[in-house]
């Protein structure tokens, strides 16, 4: 059987060993191909190959549910759920999403994209199994990476409380989340790895003693503490720790051998209770060049599958943000040992790395645990130190209430650098940072700032660095920057709450936000070659916003355009409106930015195009305007 003939799991009933490696050795051909074309997750999915075909040879996936964890480690899994003859269009607008999506195929049972959710999903299903009176299996599968997450480790807690709850959890341990997991669980994790599996010997005692002469089916109390002390002495540290925690512990598996996983899953589908069962994997298996180096192929752009290196632009690119934003940190770090990085898993993507490598000393990786990392800012702001937590403002939608309660009421000053704000791309709903403006402002004490380039963003971070009234976010956009030159030293920290005048004109005053200021001089350029003049602001600050320079001009000009790439529900644009209002300033103000609907996986520039956030279309938008108010008036003029 090829690959490109299952539509539908169940197909791999029956298959033999040597068929399912078949379709192993395609699953992972047709992975690498597709990635290395329109770029995308490699080594998550490479490592479960063999789990999935496993686990669904065990599962009748028409009635039985699998909830996957984060979900990038799931292209297997769509693959051989009718999804192959579209994977060439994975990540691309309209196309398969890179994470799983209830509304993509009923075999996507809970969509996800951020981590640790996997086993509370599955654990809500298991009970409303229960409740309805059916009988079908669920399973999580969750990575060890997802596993340092807080949440993962509540819904431990609560399943290991229910004994009569059958649900079985699929640990892919291969010591990676993006980077090598960090903490005291994956080092445990680590010891059992090393560990040789023990739960089938109890298993097999307890057979044993079955068939013993007067004891039939039952064990007595005695033997049953007898065959449980030997558990205890057989199974290794940290499956004693599951087992304490009320879970059957199956490990560790070697996750890239089908014999031993359908073994173990079928034996696990028996077990009554909730069940673990911890697979060692390898990320990237399968690709030499992934398997060496599985921090950089975690995610990759479109590349070369011989060399493994990255495609050539067409024309070269300026610095990102990202890296300019760990560049300038440590040159700061390193004239101020009182700034500590943190980071949440993700320091490469965050630019930390070069903090990392250089100041080792002032950076901390907490794991995926983004609530500890809010509150441990906190906790070294409490004592002097200049914490800066660098976290993707999709993630940090995580840890709001430690942004309230532990940070913004004690007025603490933690600085929030908010990587990826705004439209990211082929990640999808799950991953646009549109959100923050309106979630960080609404607070007190806050401080909420964004630049128009990634010099602007030089000069950010050293406001936020010498900020010590309270908190002070900075949200900047993925990829990369204008090319405006940078500066190594003698930055200087911008006042806060002061915008800056780029522009003027008296038709219509256009107040641009962050990544929003080039498109709206491209617009006001536009609208000057239509007669209309326009005077464009950088408002820099969102909170507290520049309302000494933004009042008299909207009084002056009387039409006022917003433009922010956010959310337009309680975001940049209702600020100013807000402003307005409580002035009692009475003009037309549009508010332009992403409007309350989902934003899908596309190129970043295509969903920009689509949702009107390019100069040319704001232009339009604004030209529009005046056109109506010039038919407007001519109306009135006719009535009169």
């Amino acid at each position: 059987m090829h690959l490109s003939e299952i539509t539908h799991p169940n197909q791999l009933h029956g298959l033999s060993i040597q068929q399912l490696q078949q379709i192993a050795l395609q699953i992972r051909e047709k992975h690498l191909e597709t990635v290395a074309t329109s770029g995308g997750h490699l080594g998550p999915g490479l490592g479960v190959v063999e789990l999935t075909l496993a686990l669904y040879q065990t599962l009748d996936l028409d009635r039985d549910k699998v909830v996957w964890d984060v979900g990038h480690q799931a292209y297997p899994h769509k693959l051989i759920t009718g999804r192959y003859n579209r994977f060439h269009t994975l990540r691309q607008k309209d196309g398969i999403a890179g994470y799983l999506k209830r509304c993509e195929s009923p075999f996507d049972h809970f969509g996800a994209g951020h981590a640790s959710t996997s086993i509370s999903a599955a654990l809500g299903m298991a009970l409303a199994r229960d409740r309805n009176g059916d009988d079908y299996k669920v399973a999580a599968v969750i990575g060890d990476g997802a596993l340092t997450g807080g949440m993962a480790l509540e819904a431990i807690n609560h399943a290991g409380h229910l004994p009569d709850t059958n649900l079985l959890v699929v640990l892919n341990d291969n010591e990676m989340s993006i980077s090598p997991n960090v903490g005291a669980i994956p080092r445990y994790l680590n010891k059992m790895r090393l560990s040789p599996p023990m739960q089938f010997i109890t298993d097999r005692l307890e057979e044993e003693f079955k068939h013993l002469p007067f004891l039939g089916e039952s064990l007595s109390p005695e033997l049953s503490r007898v065959k449980e002390g030997m558990k205890r002495l057989a199974v290794p540290k940290v499956g004693a720790v599951f087992e304490e925690l009320g879970f059957t512990y199956i490990g560790p598996v070697d996750g890239h051998s089908l014999e031993e996983l359908i073994a173990t899953f079928k034996q696990a589908h028996k077990m009554p209770g909730p069940v673990l069962v911890h697979v060692a994997t390898m990320k990237g298996k399968g690709y030499a060049i992934a398997e060496k180096d599985q921090v950089g192929y975690h995610a990759q752009n479109p590349f070369d599958v011989a060399t493994g290196k990255a495609k050539p632009s067409a024309t070269p690119k300026p610095a990102g943000y990202a890296k300019v934003f760990g560049h300038t940190l440590t040159k700061l770090a390193e004239s101020n040992p009182k700034i500590i990085g943190i980071t949440a898993a993700m320091a490469t993507g965050t630019g930390l790395t070069k903090l990392q490598q250089k100041l080792p000393n002032q950076y901390i990786d907490v794991g995926i645990a983004e609530q500890h990392a809010v509150t441990l800012a906190a906790g070294l702001a409490c004592e002097g130190m200049r914490p800066v937590a660098a976290i993707y403002s999709t993630f940090l939608q995580r840890a709001f209430d430690q942004i309230i309660h532990d940070v913004c009421i004690q007025n603490l000053p933690v600085f929030f650098c908010l990587d990826r704000a705004g439209i990211v791309g082929a990640d999808g709903p799950t991953h646009q940072g549109l959100y923050d403006i309106a979630y960080l402002r609404c607070i007190p004490n806050m401080v909420v700032m964004a630049p128009k380039d990634e010099a602007e963003l030089q000069r950010m971070i050293v406001t936020g660095v010498n900020y010590t009234d309270g908190p002070i976010a900075l949200r900047y956009p993925r990829g990369s920057g204008y090319g405006v030159p940078l500066m190594e030293e003698g930055w200087e920290p911008l006042p806060i709450g002061k915008a800056e005048q780029l522009r003027q004109g008296d038709d219509v005053l256009i107040l641009g936000y962050g990544t929003m200021v080039y498109p709206a001089m491209q617009a006001a350029e536009i609208l000057g070659e239509h007669g209309i003049e326009a005077t464009v602001v950088n408002a820099r600050f969102a909170k507290p916003l520049d309302t000494e320079l933004i009042i008299p001009l909207a009084q002056q000009v009387r039409r006022v355009v917003t433009l922010e790439e956010g959310c337009i529900m309680g975001g940049f644009g209702s600020a100013v409106a807000e402003s307005l209002l409580d002035a009692e300033v009475m003009v037309p103000v549009t508010r332009i930015g992403v409007p309350d609907q989902l934003v899908d996986h596309a190129k970043a520039d295509e969903s920009k195009q689509s949702l009107g956030l390019t100069g040319p279309q704001i232009a339009d938008r604004i030209l529009k305007l005046f056109n109506q108010q010039s038919q407007a008036n001519e109306a009135l003029i006719e009535q009169v």
